[in-house]
């Protein structure tokens, strides 16, 4: 099993499931025709990092998977700068955005697609408690720019309705399932 993806959160939500798998990390270029829905284009981004592993897929079963972040019709990716990640936290504060991660896994000839989606609802935060996270916790390496398992998710978000872990980084209840088929016969585990 492999998992292709430089993600800690996700590797470590693998462990926990108690799965083994190697991580492998390939570049993808993640541009996309524009017009694609939230949901399609998590799936889409998915099957890309996937098809970037097509050498492994044969005698491995390959997961991958992306996350995208959605407020009011517009995609948020991964701040660049503190500016950015300061300007989309307080486009979040005090509104309902969606978490949405698409996730394809693939073996041989075998391939499951499918995406999660969460809705995460901020309260209204203070100018100061934006500074505060974005300089502690600098997550420019998050979609949307916050981890839900951080201060920010303890402080400034009043609650979420869907699965948790999808905002973590995955939709590790799907992923089980997806993959019982295979772990049935005792070759993941």
């Amino acid at each position: 099993m492999i998992l292709a993806s430089g993600s800690p959160r996700r590797q470590q939500l693998l462990r926990d499931l108690g799965l083994e798998f190697n991580v492998v990390v390939r570049e993808v270029d993640e541009s996309f025709l524009p017009g694609l829905s939230p949901e399609s284009l998590a799936e889409y981004l998915a099957c890309l990092k996937n098809d970037a592993c097509h050498d492994l897929i044969p005698n491995n079963l390959v997961i991958t998977s992306d996350t995208i972040v959605a407020l009011e019709g517009r995609m948020l990716g991964k701040p660049r700068t503190r500016e950015e990640a300061f300007g989309m936290l307080e486009s979040l504060s005090g509104k309902v955005n969606q978490v949405i991660s698409g996730v394809c896994i693939r073996h041989g000839s075998w391939q499951k697609v499918f995406h999660a989606v969460t809705d995460v609802y901020f309260r209204d935060l203070e100018r100061w408690e934006i500074q505060y996270y974005v300089d502690q916790y600098r997550p420019y390496d998050k979609a949307g720019a916050y981890g839900i398992q951080e201060w920010i998710g303890m402080a400034g978000i009043d609650r979420i309705e869907g699965d948790y872990y999808n905002v973590v980084g995955m939709p590790v209840g799907l992923v089980w399932n997806a993959l019982k088929p295979y772990l049935a016969e005792g070759d993941a585990v």
